[in-house]
């Protein structure tokens, strides 16, 4: 009975895995598509559709499915998706962006508003807590690459702003001007990158204890999960210390 009973947990995980897997494919073909439909069909000649490439190559996206989400916005068969952006408040007064492609606001905002409600926070106004966020490029790379001294000379070199390292990995931040270009040198030097996209980096960021961090983790994830939300950005600091607790 252990032995069957270990068997189904292992395939309950891997049923969990392989459908956020899936969602994670379905968003990233999102993504794809709408920047082949706003720009130029071809990653060389459009830094949105390239980006969107790189990050599903670096999640192990297949590359027939690359290239369907792009046929799909040059035949003219992609639904009609549309950028949108909220703002609110998690537990503890954190501050939180979402982003989405939708094809229906009136769903996506009933979604966000109530996976606020339901998890410690409260949906705000446009414009409500961007303030307290700059809007950046991100160019991330793994801890593999080389160590923090390698990955900072190349980025000054490359033109970046700032970098963040840690063992596992480097965040080249730059101004959202000079993202692909920036991008681009450092390819030279480093290789591909994990990332390149727009990011919201708080100004200051607010530290997070183990009372607050389950609800404030599980109203992150419930915005993730969410079909319609490609990106979720916050201003918390979560300790490894309390991460371990609630891991």
């Amino acid at each position: 009975m252990a032995g069957h009973s270990k068997f189904k947990n292992i395939m309950h995980r891997k049923g969990a895995q392989d459908k956020k897997r899936s969602a994670q494919f379905s968003k990233l073909s999102r993504e794809i598509t709408v920047a082949a439909k706003m720009g130029i069909p071809d990653p060389d000649m459009n830094p949105r559709l390239r980006a969107a490439v790189n990050a599903a190559k670096a999640q192990s996206m297949p590359k027939d499915n690359i290239q369907r989400a792009i046929d799909k916005a040059t035949k003219g068969d992609a639904e009609n998706y549309e950028e949108v952006r909220y703002e609110g408040y998690g537990p503890n007064g954190v501050a939180i962006i979402v982003e989405a492609l939708t094809d229906n606001r009136n769903r996506t905002a009933t979604n966000v508003r109530t996976a606020f409600a339901k998890n410690g926070g409260n949906l705000g106004a446009s414009g409500a807590v961007s303030h307290g966020f700059e809007r950046l490029g991100l160019i991330e790379y793994p801890g593999t690459v080389g160590d923090e001294d390698k990955v900072l000379e190349a980025a000054i070199e490359a033109g970046a702003d700032d970098v963040e390292s840690d063992e596992d990995s480097h965040s080249v931040w730059t101004s959202v001007e000079s993202l692909h270009e920036v991008a681009r040198e450092l390819e030279k030097v480093l290789g591909e990158a994990e990332g390149v996209k727009l990011a919201w980096k708080p100004s200051l960021m607010v530290d997070v204890d183990a009372d607050t961090a389950g609800t404030l983790m599980k109203l992150v994830d419930t915005l993730e999960d969410d079909d319609d939300v490609q990106t979720v950005w916050g201003n918390y600091d979560i300790s490894d210390e309390v991460l371990e607790k609630l891991g």
